[in-house]
């Protein structure tokens, strides 16, 4: 087999490749002979049509089977004697597959770039770590109270800040109207039509009004967006948002807290726990940001996109949660993907440059490593760990739980041989 491999760019190659004639008549026989077993024709039992008539007669599908078969095979091997490893399937020309002939084909392929590692210990980051401040807990304190609060019914009408029950029919323009009873919502939240949230305010138990509305451009259902329409509001009660009292007794509610001190120090223990995180995060990015400064290297357009992709589907999956469907929204995913191209293109350098770097080191996870973080997944999940194993064996999870262990551990020995980390 002849391999011949011509560099385009730095992550590209191009392989002129040509199997010798006895291969491939080797895999046309073997091909006629997998379609002669299930052929049919007139007059000859299903298998039993001549391998002759095969030929004439089922010649597309012979072609077919020995392109299945041979191609990707024959690209495997030059792959080998090239010593190449592409990171996405190759964009194939000039394909030459006849019976009696030599195969011949280009494949274009992207592989990962050389890179030439320079100055990766002894990087220089600025990095504080942030601390958590009384106003934080204060903050926090406070949030508490605000879930814990109570409304209570008051004679009286509604404003910034309540709670609204209200019955309402709503008709979009050219739309069948929508009525519904007893809906709730807090005055002031942008929770529904800021006409509606404007028109209650100032509406006692009983009132009606009748507004003019207008659905927002960026309203989830494409038939309602820029839309006119109307409203007829009712209240039906006015609820005033009662905060509980900041004491004793409120911390002993929330868990095992002797007094408002221990629930206190709870919550500052939690930020404080939130804020290493947080720190850590800080210092991974500072210095990861120091590394890629210190190395410059191309990396392949197919892994940019497959980041961009990832990207855009994690971005489709939380609109769903958020009860949107993403198929009905406008995506301009041109521009969609300039916007995400350079986030995308440091986040494939990043783990390149990541990878390199535990190879030159030898760094990489044990299998106790691997098999405590998979109790930890099976102890937050609540089943067994052998069975959170095998799932993630069998979804591939458990070679990037081993991936992301592994930049982990390099990213622990960029920090300790690191300057300016305090």
């Amino acid at each position: 087999m002849k391999v011949a491999v011509e560099e385009l760019e730095a992550c590209k190659r191009r392989l002129q490749v040509e199997a010798p004639e006895d291969l491939v008549q080797k895999a046309w026989e073997e091909a006629c002979g997998r379609v002669q077993r299930r052929a049919r024709l007139p007059g000859f039992r299903k298998g039993h049509v001549p391998r002759n008539l095969v030929k004439v007669h089922f010649a597309e599908e012979v072609r077919r089977e020995v392109a299945q078969q041979l191609i990707p095979d024959v690209y495997r091997q030059a792959l080998a004697e090239a010593q190449l490893r592409p990171v996405e399937e190759p964009d194939l020309h000039e394909v030459t597959l006849e019976e009696g002939t030599p195969l011949r084909f280009t494949a274009i392929v992207e592989i990962k770039p050389e890179i030439t590692l320079g100055n990766y210990k002894g990087l220089t980051v600025q990095h504080t770590p942030g601390v958590v401040t009384e106003e934080e807990v204060e903050h926090a304190l406070a949030h508490l109270q605000e879930e814990h609060a109570e409304f209570r019914s008051v004679e009286r009408a509604a404003g910034p800040g309540d709670l609204v029950i209200m019955d309402y029919t709503l008709a979009p323009e050219g739309m069948e109207a929508r009525t519904e009873q007893g809906y709730a919502f807090l005055v002031g939240s942008e929770s529904v039509l800021r006409e509606i949230d404007e028109a209650v305010v100032g509406l006692s138990r009983g009132e009606e009004r009748e507004l003019q509305v207008r659905f927002p451009d960026s309203h989830h259902r494409e038939e309602l967006r820029g839309k006119p329409g109307s409203a007829r509001l009712k209240v039906a009660e006015v609820k005033e948002k009662v905060l509980p009292s900041l004491d004793d007794d409120f911390a002993r509610t929330l868990g095992p807290y002797d007094d408002l001190a221990g629930l206190r120090a709870a919550i500052k223990k939690e930020l404080d726990a939130q804020r290493d995180r947080e720190n850590r995060r800080a210092l991974e990015e500072n210095v990861a940001d120091a590394l890629l400064a210190e190395h410059a290297f191309q990396v392949p357009e197919a892994l940019v996109l497959r980041q961009v992709a990832h990207v855009i589907g994690h971005t489709r999956e939380r609109l769903r949660q958020q009860g949107m469907d993403p198929d009905r929204m406008d995506w301009d995913y041109n521009k969609l993907v300039a916007e995400l191209r350079p986030a995308a293109e440091k986040a494939v350098r990043r783990v390149l440059l990541l990878e390199a770097i535990a190879e030159r080191e030898g760094l990489s996870p044990s299998e106790e490593d691997v098999g405590a973080e998979v109790e930890r997944i099976a102890k937050a999940s609540q089943r067994p760990a052998p069975a959170v194993r095998r799932l993630m064996e069998k979804g591939g999870d458990l070679e990037t739980l081993r991936l992301r262990l592994r930049e982990t551990q390099v990213l622990d020995f960029l920090i300790q041989h690191a300057t300016g980390v305090s």
